[in-house]
Parts: C-alpha cells; structure tokens; sequence
C-alpha cells in the first residue's frame, strides 16, 4: 500500500523541469515488492497544449535473459486491453481518463511478481491535428524495473526523516530561546516598571517636604 502512494505520488504529483503547461514527465519508479501492486509510471507531454492530438499507448515487456519483447497492453481511449495471459487480471490502466489526448499512460500491476523482473517499454502513437496536416508522433520509454521480497527504505526517505527529527529540535530549541527571551523582556520592564514607580514616589516626597516646612512655619507666625 505505501508502495502504491509513494508511486502515484511521484507520477501524479512531482513537477520536475521538464514541465509543459500542465503536464509533468516524471520518471517511473523501478523497484517493485513480490506480492503487492506497483505502478508502473509512463508520461509523454505535448509541447504545445492548444494541438488537438489522439494517443494510443502499448506496454511491451521483456523478461531479464529473454531477447524478444512481448506484447502485454494496449489502450485506445476508452478500451484498455491486455495482451498476455501471464497478465491477466493484473494489469490495470492509471493513465489519462476521459480524453483521447491521452498523456500519461501509466498502468498497475497487481500481485507482482518475481518473474515480472525486467524490462518494460511504453510506447505512445501520437497523431497531432494540425490546420494544413496531421503529423504522427512516436515517443517510446523504458523502465527497468527490479522485484524484491521486501522493500528497501530509500536514501530520501531516511534523508527526509533525518531532517524530520532535526526540525522538531531546533523548533524546540528556538521556542525555548524565544521563552526565555521574552521572560527576560518582561522581567526587565517590570523592573523598569517599579523603577519608576520609586522615582515617582522620591520626587513626590521632595515635593511635599518643603510644603510641610511652610505650613510649619506659618504656625509659629501665627502664635
């Protein structure tokens, strides 16, 4: 299952430099579990949006050792077809829907297995619908792809949880900076508060002491 996330993630998600309006060719990931499904990514971008296009996409496999492709999928919007009983029911299309101008011709495998090592070839019929006349488009990939019994924690996954951990410990290191920062600002201008305050009360004092001299004064006028 995080196998399966961690694919349509990387097909569907990523933007890498060789973006084309909405269109992102990523590559396919290449290393699949024994046992679960794998999506097996394929993205082929026009580059100009505006052209009205029609795409079929055919999947070809060859085993490690074999020389000879064999024919395993083929998709004519809207009919996916597999070709090759060794892959009946389990291969599934994941690629555009809902348009002939198809750009992404991925496909599922279900239940890989350890004889689905090798290497897979997508390849993508394009007819382009120009104003004075069509042009026809091929564009072919490969993907090497490796079955393992258990899957194997990439260099950016550890890398990223690394960064996780060390996130989380400066945050909570600058969080008790800026703690003890403001208690610092609040303690100083409470000090500065009652300084004042006492300042205050001294000016007050010197105030009313000659006023109290005075008004003894004009006592003993008096008598």
């Amino acid at each position: 299952m995080i196998q399966q996330l961690l694919s349509s993630l990387l097909v569907f998600v990523l933007c890498v430099p060789h973006c084309h309006g909405g269109c992102a060719e990523v590559d396919s990931m290449t290393e699949a579990v024994a046992g679960e499904s794998f999506l097996m990514g394929c993205i082929s971008c026009k580059r100009r949006e505006e052209v009205q296009a029609q795409t079929t996409v055919d999947w070809h496999f060859r085993a490690t050792g074999e020389e000879e492709y064999i024919h395993i999928f083929h998709y004519d919007h809207p009919h996916p077809n597999t070709l090759h009983e060794e892959f009946n029911d389990r291969l599934e299309w994941q690629g555009t829907m809902g348009s002939k101008d198809v750009q992404i011709g991925a496909i599922f495998i279900h239940n890989v297995t350890f004889n689905d090592t090798g290497t897979y070839r997508c390849t993508f019929q394009r007819t382009l619908f120009l104003p004075l006349d069509n042009e026809y488009v091929t564009v072919e990939k490969e993907v090497e792809l490796t079955v393992v019994a258990e899957a194997n924690r990439e260099l950016l996954s550890v890398v990223s949880e690394i960064m996780m951990y060390v996130l989380i410990v400066v945050l909570q290191l600058w969080m008790i900076v800026v703690l003890i920062h403001c208690y610092n600002k609040i303690w100083a201008e409470h000090e500065a508060r009652d300084a004042r305050k006492a300042l205050r009360a001294q000016k007050l004092a010197l105030i009313k002491e000659p006023l109290d001299s005075k008004d003894n004064c004009d006592g003993v006028l008096l008598e």
